[in-house]
């Protein structure tokens, strides 16, 4: 099984089976951009499990430092991201299980989903070695890799596994203790990255995020620093490029052509905006051996 590069800003994760929207794959932070991932959030519930090195872990504006042995569970819509802030390597396993696999709309997994890991709900527990059930939960974040590396792996060894993650976790989530102003500041983070995933092909301006929050320019700003870790133009930006190195890496499209598809008013300034990020120009990128997401 090769190594998870870069994990999308959006809801869209790359399962590892069609039909199956249970993600697991071995990830690296070398192979991210000045060793950090980027910025995003999904329905899927995340488990990560640090195998070598330690990083530092983005959730909701709050960061935790993972060493050899720990790990972090991240419940479902939160905005996170792994990164070495001394610009050091860091192997992990990182499982993500979408709730489509709960079943049907109406059972009832789909009301205890929201109850355990919905808006109310911590937005993260940290694992270590000092605790038996953390423990517990490492070794099955593992387990559940090498099934699904396993030349024989059993779909239904999978699903069971997966579930049984999720229902550990779910025993020891607790309701947030915090006051209703963080949950409506969260909800217009929440509004305005969803703005921006939905329109980053189109001219995008301060004015139009903060609208999408229901929020001023200035909260904006605060609410960007405070959950997401950077501004609203930078967050844009990163996601306009994550996007277009999707494009060059699964589409033939010409660099003018993904310019224009991810926002950028000219195709040298995309060139000019990507080696700013990536330290290499579209058409090197485009050149290198594919990249896995």
């Amino acid at each position: 099984m090769q190594l998870d590069v870069f994990s999308d800003l959006s809801e869209r994760l790359n399962y590892n089976l069609s039909n199956f929207q249970l993600y697991v794959r071995k990830g690296r932070l070398l192979h991210f951009d000045k060793f950090a991932a980027a910025c995003h959030w999904h329905p899927d519930l995340e488990f990560i499990s640090v195998l070598d090195g330690h990083m530092h872990f983005f959730v909701n504006g709050e960061t935790v430092r993972l060493d050899k042995g720990q790990g972090i569970f991240v419940s479902s819509k939160r905005l996170h991201y792994g990164f070495s802030s001394d610009s050091t390597d860091c192997t992990y396993i990182v499982v993500a299980v979408h709730p489509s696999l709960l079943g049907q709309e109406g059972w009832i997994g789909k009301e205890y989903w929201e109850e355990k890991f919905g808006i109310h709900a911590n937005d993260f527990i940290v694992f270590s070695d000092q605790t038996d059930w953390h423990q517990e939960v490492l070794l099955m974040i593992n387990r559940l890799y090498d099934e699904m590396d396993s030349p024989k792996r059993n779909p239904l060894r999978l699903l069971s596994s997966a579930m049984a993650l999720c229902a550990i976790i779910g025993d020891h989530m607790e309701a947030k203790k915090e006051n209703m102003a963080k949950d409506q500041s969260w909800t217009s983070v929440w509004k305005m990255t969803a703005f921006i995933h939905d329109h980053y092909e189109n001219k995008i301006t301060l004015e139009d995020i903060a609208a999408a929050g229901a929020v001023s320019r200035s909260r904006c700003c605060d609410l960007f620093g405070r959950f997401v870790g950077q501004s609203p133009n930078a967050y844009l930006v990163r996601y306009r490029i994550q996007k277009s190195c999707e494009m060059l890496l699964e589409t033939d499209r010409t660099v003018s052509e993904i310019a224009l598809c991810c926002g950028f008013q000219s195709a040298s300034y995309f060139t000019y905006v990507f080696r700013k990020e990536l330290g290499i120009v579209p058409h090197d990128y485009r050149k290198q051996p594919r990249r896995l997401s």
